[in-house]
């Protein structure tokens, strides 16, 4: 390859510089960049009227992606229509329009490829200056390439080989393989964010096996891609048998806590012992809401607002006191103690009453008091009521009840009695000596 032949786009706008159509060009490219500033404005305003809750997830990525992507595709449609035009009207030196329409292609691919990295990685921070990285690294792979740089680049990288075990590999299959293997797993990995979305809608399904679903569909993808890109880039994949069994090893030993963690995590999810939003206790002092199941853990939030994290390998192998297994109501029992003089019927009507007062208790099954034993200051009483929501915890309404007991029975003259005791001292009388 000839350096004339290298550089041959370069002479050509070195030339086209010089002549008067070549401003006439700057012009139309700069008139057209105004055109399609306006009109992708105009675009960007009219699909976000659009009322996002009624889309789904892949109409909503369709529609995002094409605000982003509307300014450079209708700027690459006008360059085409009046590159097309001049030359039917015979004119020469179009290399300006001819360098501008691929890097408006470039331009649509970066953008493109940063909108799919956020949707797969929303709360990458990374990502919010990286379009412009991308944007320069795909603009310099096209320049390259319309330079005929391209080739002498790979020549060079393919000189650099080096083997491993029985495969031989060099550099530019390297740096292929891993643009390759990138760009193949982020596909994979949005298609698996699409399937979870389109899982967690479907509120059908039971939640645990909406989660299930979609942690295989992203491990599977994965691996599918995986292999595929390297089978793609020439790298046979049975060479990965040497890491397979190291890898196998390894949880065998010491990763076996892991693995029992992720295997912990499935049961869980498949058996539905413990959901998202199940009240549990887990011991006398951990009891709160399932907020989280992840593979390797689960977040329970605690009434007071802490977030324990427990090992899934915990749950399965101990006892869990899961209080909205079947059921998401809940009965709180409050103990009460009158004195054995007390009108039991009118103090347990009062107690039933004061329950009855309160929102948050439920009206079926119906609040209930029981005579639970004979105490030795007075008679327990039990008051027994039934609330739908305890994640919401159970410490305001009990104290709401209670000030309305303690109100009640002072109005109806009910005593509440209380530990009392009498000391006498007895003293020997003094015998004088004779």
């Amino acid at each position: 390859m000839s350096e004339k032949q290298m550089f041959a786009l370069l002479h050509q706008l070195w030339g086209d510089f010089r002549q008067p159509e070549f401003y006439w060009q700057v012009l139309g490219v700069a008139l057209i960049l105004v055109i399609a500033w306006w009109l992708s404005s105009h675009v960007r305003k009219h699909h976000s009227t659009y009322d996002r809750s009624t889309r789904s997830a892949l109409q909503a990525f369709g529609s995002g992606s094409l605000k982003r992507i509307s300014f450079p595709l209708i700027a690459l449609v006008l360059v085409l229509i009046l590159r097309k035009t001049l030359v039917l009207l015979g004119w020469g030196h179009l290399s300006l329009l001819f360098l501008t329409g691929p890097l408006l292609v470039s331009w649509a691919l970066a953008r493109i490829l940063v909108y799919v990295l956020r949707s797969v990685f929303p709360l990458g921070g990374f990502l919010r200056n990286s379009e412009r990285l991308i944007t320069a690294a795909i603009w310099g792979w096209m320049i390259l390439d319309i330079t005929d740089l391209a080739d002498p680049l790979i020549e060079m990288l393919e000189q650099v080989r080096f083997r491993i075990g029985k495969q031989t590999l060099d550099l530019w299959m390297l740096v292929h393989g891993s643009v390759t293997v990138g760009v193949t797993l982020l596909l994979a990995l949005w298609i698996a964010s699409l399937i979870e979305n389109r899982l967690l809608a479907a509120q059908q399904m039971d939640g645990n096996i909406r989660e299930v679903l979609a942690r295989l569909a992203k491990a599977s993808l994965s691996v599918i891609a995986l292999l595929g890109s390297l089978s793609l880039v020439g790298i046979d994949i049975t060479t990965l048998s040497v890491f397979g069994g190291a890898l196998a090893v390894g949880l065998g030993f010491g990763l076996q806590k892991i693995a029992s963690n992720y295997v912990s995590g499935f049961i869980i999810l498949l058996d539905r012992s413990i959901r998202l939003g199940n009240l549990i206790a887990i011991d006398a002092t951990t009891a709160g809401t399932v907020t989280q199941i992840t593979t390797r853990f689960t977040v329970l939030k605690t009434l007071t607002g802490t977030e324990v994290i427990i090992p899934n390998e915990y749950l399965v192998s101990n006892i869990v006191r899961n209080q909205s297994f079947t059921d998401p109501r809940v009965r709180v029992p409050l103990l009460v103690q009158v004195a054995y003089d007390t009108n039991l019927e009118k103090a347990m009507q009062l107690m039933v009453e004061a329950a009855r007062q309160q929102p948050r208790v439920l009206a079926d099954p119906e609040p209930g008091v029981l005579l639970t034993d004979f105490a030795e200051s007075g008679i327990n009483l039990e008051l027994g009521f039934w609330v739908a929501d305890p994640q919401a915890g159970t410490g305001g309404v009990r104290s709401d009840i209670c000030l309305s007991i303690l109100k009640a029975f002072r109005e109806n003259s009910i005593e509440i009695p209380f530990p009392q005791r009498e000391i006498r001292v007895l003293r020997r009388n003094e015998v004088t000596p004779a």
